[in-house]
């Protein structure tokens, strides 16, 4: 576990800046945090149509920064016209949305808030502590999602879909009330009680419990009459007359989730194959809500992994595009929201040591993310007391790095010495950790929680195409809000993210 304190000193730098842009309108909701914030809004004045099927996208960790660094290395890798930036130009399908907000994300706790409590915002309406699910900060009082009135009140199909742990903290956040996120059994009960009609994603954790000496969730499921489908051929063939479902990734990745998108082998499903599954089994003439989550965007930038970053914002984006396909059929009855929960990483599109210059196709060398980087070769390295000297054969085959060759030349992926070292320490470092070290400040700033070769790793190749990061948690920065269709009117301007609620609410008429 990280230190406290370091987390503290990372949270208070980030926030300064926010905390002069918004103290005039957020000093009441800090005061009164169980209550709506009181920012004014258009929608008392809406008197528009309902809209009948809801997309709202999360990407977890996505502020404008992992956006427009997608958008940037794209552009980037299309510019075949000598530095013609603009010609090149290539934005995200949600990028072009007609209406555009941007929403605050502070909780009860700070202005670098955590998932359960930035998602509690947005399908709740409500603040309250981060680590919190729908709850009160004295944790007696619940709140009801957006979802959940939805299905109860209008009688709309919901569906769940993440590219994370379905009793995670995000996908949580439409169907489940607990003082802590870390409840992921009494999370999965829950999850089994809403009712909701399509869940996709991850596996469930702790299944059994913490104490691993309960009824497996899965087998909880079946007997409210959920079919639970654990391989791919089997979702494939699911179908709205199956009923209610749970879907779980085959392939299971870092933590029981699906793939990173640069990791995906070929005809293994992407998030988009859930949603357009997800369609298939919500669409009928009364309704639908569907909430989708990109969460190892989060995942990618905790761990300052930029190409993995980029790779899973593709990865949203064209779960997106599943929606716009539907959209084009329904177009008067549809709404689309992408919006993220909050920012990670700190990530800059800038770096000290390139001045004004980037080199953004660098990152095309990037074939691995660092957790399958970490599964796949590191744990091997340390089974095998692998020398630096096959390890760096590995480093130029899967993220192009060089050692240096103590000549001058343009090669912009050939480390420097000072570069090459720092790698060669990290490497060192990992092949003799334990797991048991206390992690000292310095270790933390340099590494994080996570494996000194392999970040290190990922920090050199992200510098050397001009890209930084200043955290390995969470920020203050306000989040980006896309929307398109029935509605979508409504979004557009500067709010705070329990807004997003109250329009829904507002749109769909729920009490």
């Amino acid at each position: 576990m990280i230190k406290s304190n370091v987390k503290k000193v990372i949270a208070i730098t980030s926030a300064i800046a926010l905390i002069a842009a918004t103290a005039a309108s957020t000093v009441t909701a800090l005061n009164n945090s169980n209550t709506k914030t009181n920012v004014t809004t258009s929608s008392s004045s809406y008197t528009g149509k309902t809209p009948k099927y809801i997309f709202m996208f999360i990407g977890d960790g996505m502020s404008y920064p992992q956006v427009q660094i997608t958008s940037d290395y794209y552009s980037a890798l299309a510019d075949t016209n000598n530095n013609d930036i603009l010609e090149a130009n290539k934005k995200l399908n949600f990028m072009t949305f007609p209406v555009t907000g941007c929403a605050t994300t502070y909780d009860s706790t700070s202005f670098c808030p955590d998932s359960a409590s930035t998602a509690t915002s947005l399908s709740t309406g409500y603040k309250t502590y981060s680590g919190t699910i729908n709850m009160d900060e004295t944790f007696t009082v619940e709140y009801e999602t957006i979802a959940e009135k939805l299905k109860e009140q209008l009688g709309y199909k919901i569906g769940i879909v993440t590219s994370v742990n379905l009793n995670h903290a995000t996908p949580a956040a439409y169907y489940a009330h607990q003082a802590s996120r870390n409840s992921y059994y009494e999370i999965s009960e829950e999850l089994i009680e809403s009712g909701f009609d399509y869940f996709a994603g991850g596996e469930l954790k702790q299944i059994n419990g913490k104490n691993g000496d309960l009824k497996s969730s899965y087998e909880l499921a079946e007997e409210a009459g959920y079919k639970v489908i654990k391989t791919q051929a089997e979702a494939e063939k699911l179908t709205a007359d199956d009923g209610k479902a749970i879907v779980i990734t085959e392939t299971v990745a870092d933590s029981g989730s699906i793939s990173y998108n640069n990791d995906r082998k070929k005809g293994e499903w992407a998030l988009s194959d859930y949603v357009e599954k997800g369609i298939e089994v919500l669409d009928n003439d009364t309704g639908f809500f569907m909430m989708v989550e990109g969460g190892k965007i989060d995942w990618a930038c905790h761990a300052n992994d930029a190409g993995s970053t980029i790779a899973d914002t593709v990865a949203l984006s064209t779960a997106v595009d599943e929606a716009l396909d539907f959209y084009n059929e329904h177009p008067d009855e549809t709404l689309i929201i992408v919006t993220g929960d909050h920012e990670t990483g700190g990530l800059t599109i800038g770096y000290a040591g390139t001045d004004y210059d980037t080199f953004l196709t660098n990152l095309k060398n990037q074939k691995i993310s660092y957790a399958k980087f970490d599964s796949d070769y590191v744990s091997k390295y340390k089974e095998n007391n692998t020398d630096f000297d096959t390890v760096m054969k590995d480093v130029t085959k899967l993220f192009g790095l060089k050692a240096p060759t103590g000549t001058e030349n343009s090669d912009t992926l050939e480390m420097t010495e000072y570069e090459y070292e720092k790698l060669k320490k990290a490497y060192e470092t990992t092949m003799t950790r334990t797991g048991d070290e206390e992690i000292s400040q310095e270790e933390y700033l340099l590494y994080g929680t996570y494996e000194p070769l392999t970040v290190t790793i990922t920090h050199i190749l992200n510098n050397k195409s001009g890209i930084d990061f200043s955290s390995y948690a969470h920020t203050g920065l306000p989040v980006a809000v896309y929307a398109k269709g029935a509605g979508s009117e409504l979004f557009g301007g500067y709010y705070d993210n329990t807004n997003i609620y109250d329009y829904l609410a507002k749109l769909t008429n729920v009490k």
